[in-house]
């Protein structure tokens, strides 16, 4: 019985995949106004979509046919699960790769899901989705620059080395050098993106809602969502661009007392087209090298004070932020002023790379974003529960919300301590995460669902800053979690004071943020008197 139920599945996947790939497709070709690029599609797709059915069917045939009799809570199930997370978490690696484009994507997600998938996966993903992503050859680069600038790199620039630097899931980068001097880095968008990504975007999408009609429990349908809306502005380089600059004069604006030490890279405009996006070159550390940060006389943790600070500056204050701040597209160079803390050790500039993906929070979800994090730092259980339900986790998932935002359980959320918050980063820390991912895990799948999809970005973030944090500091810092008091405390003032109707408004107001400076001020002095006792034992 069993057995017919596992063919069954792999079945319905085949057929469910044979029948997209056949049907309709010389229709699409003879109806469309594009017949070249429908062509493409109609080719690239059926491929794709065989390929991404087969590694599901295989995947769920691991699972079903390696646990099948093995008594739940044995050593020995726990031991072929292990097994089966690494093999299958292998076979999505080689099935990201050999599609690219959005699948890398979907890879370095997946990397970033602690809360969610089995920590095989995790590492699996985030070892091999930053850096090792399919390359363009020079002769796609040269394609690419003739449709876009009408003649080769070589004619475009003076130096240009055929060699990328880096390749991610969408583009590639060269080091190149301009006529008048100047060194850029050149960003690439590979050939294939544009063949390939209605394709992409149509067999991920069309695999993920077969497989929650055959798994109720597994709905990432808000991913395909996201994807959709999305890849588009990321694949057009202008918007990238203006992403850029934008950002900055945020800073500028809004965090005038920070703007000097994030930098984004100046654009050359004349040299950049929607897949074609010239920069200044940048020299620095990827933020989660730690050595390479000693050596260039910089405290890895003034480094993660400063990350922290940034981005809570824009998800609380700004309402512009970068989602996709993982390490590959973080850089660190001692600040160009030559500025030194007390005792010598100089201090960071944070460069952001990568400006396609930005999310902008409206007034009312950045309040009740910035107010969640305010409770959640403060340990004010009503004050979560109000906000978690404001922005959509409901009355029955608020918990599951804030232990997902904190990767810390109920218990541990509301618990007066002044280091609540912080994750050592132990074993024991993650197997503790692990076990509540693997217990609640439909209520995870539920609670995506529910959330509008800017927090979904929002979570992404949070979690690639976590990886950062951790690589700097091996865990969470409790520093890290009093700078988010404070920003989050800061624009929850500003939201209210423009809103402010008369003079007892004000008093209010300012009352309120006396008792949580107050309350702040507490934490940071318990904070050092606990870095003291740890000095002397």
């Amino acid at each position: 019985m069993a057995t017919r139920s596992l063919w069954r599945t792999r079945a319905k996947l085949a057929v469910a995949a044979t029948a997209l790939c056949t049907g309709g497709a010389a229709a699409t070709v003879a109806t469309s106004d594009d017949p070249a690029a429908a062509l493409k599609l109609c080719t690239a797709g059926p491929l794709r979509l065989l390929r991404d059915s087969a590694t599901a069917a295989s995947i769920v045939f691991d699972y079903q046919y390696s646990l099948w009799g093995l008594p739940e809570g044995s050593n020995e199930r726990a031991k072929i699960k292990h097994e089966v997370h690494l093999r299958s978490a292998r076979k999505l690696q080689e099935l990201c790769f050999r599609n690219g484009g959005i699948y890398i994507k979907l890879g370095q997600h997946i990397g970033q899901l602690e809360y969610l998938v089995p920590q095989e996966y995790v590492l699996t993903m985030r070892e091999s989705m930053l850096n090792k992503c399919p390359v363009s050859s020079y002769d796609q680069v040269c394609e690419v620059f003739k449709k876009e600038l009408g003649e080769t790199p070589d004619k475009v620039f003076d130096e240009f080395d055929p060699k990328p630097i880096a390749s991610a899931s969408l583009a590639q980068v060269h080091i190149a050098r301009t006529h008048d001097g100047q060194k850029v880095a050149v960003k690439v968008q590979h050939t294939h993106m544009t063949d390939t990504a209605a394709a992409d975007q149509a067999t991920v999408e069309f695999l993920v809602n077969t497989l929650h009609r055959l798994f109720p429990s597994f709905d990432y349908r808000w991913l395909v969502a996201e994807i959709r809306e999305s890849l588009p502005k990321e694949l057009d380089f202008l918007i990238e661009a203006k992403n850029s600059v934008k950002c900055l004069e945020n800073f500028r604006k809004l965090s005038p007392h920070i703007a000097d030490y994030v930098y984004a890279p100046e654009v050359h405009w004349s040299l950049s087209t929607s897949k074609l996006l010239t920069m200044e070159f940048m020299d620095g550390a990827y933020v989660n090298d730690v050595i390479t940060i000693q050596k260039l006389g910089i405290q890895p943790s003034d480094v993660a004070r400063l990350v922290s600070q940034t981005f809570a500056e824009m998800m609380f204050k700004h309402g512009f932020v970068h989602c996709d701040p993982h390490a590959a597209n973080l850089l660190v160079r001692p600040l160009p002023s030559g500025k030194r803390r007390i005792f010598g050790k100089k201090k960071p500039q944070l460069i952001l790379l990568d400006h396609g993906l930005y999310k902008e929070l409206d007034f009312s979800t950045r309040f009740s974003y910035a107010s969640l994090w305010r409770a959640l730092v403060f340990s004010d259980a009503n004050g979560i529960k109000e906000h978690s339900v404001k922005l959509g986790a409901g009355e029955d998932l608020y918990v599951l919300f804030a232990g997902i935002l904190t990767m810390r359980p109920w218990n541990r959320v509301i618990d007066p301590a002044v280091d609540h918050l912080v994750i050592k980063g132990t074993d024991s820390d993650l197997s503790e995460l692990q076990m509540y991912a693997s217990q609640y895990f439909p209520q995870i799948s539920e609670l995506l669902r529910r959330l509008p999809r800017v927090i979904l970005l929002m979570l992404k973030t949070n979690d690639c800053l976590r990886a950062v944090n951790n690589s700097l500091l091996q865990g969470s810092s409790l520093e890290t979690f009093l700078i988010i008091g404070r920003v989050s405390s800061e624009a929850v003032v500003e939201a209210k004071m423009t809103q402010m109707k008369s003079l007892f408004s004000w008093i209010d107001i300012w009352f309120e943020e006396f008792l949580f400076e107050a309350r702040l001020l507490a934490l940071q002095i318990a904070f050092w008197l606990l870095r003291v006792r740890n000095a002397l034992t």
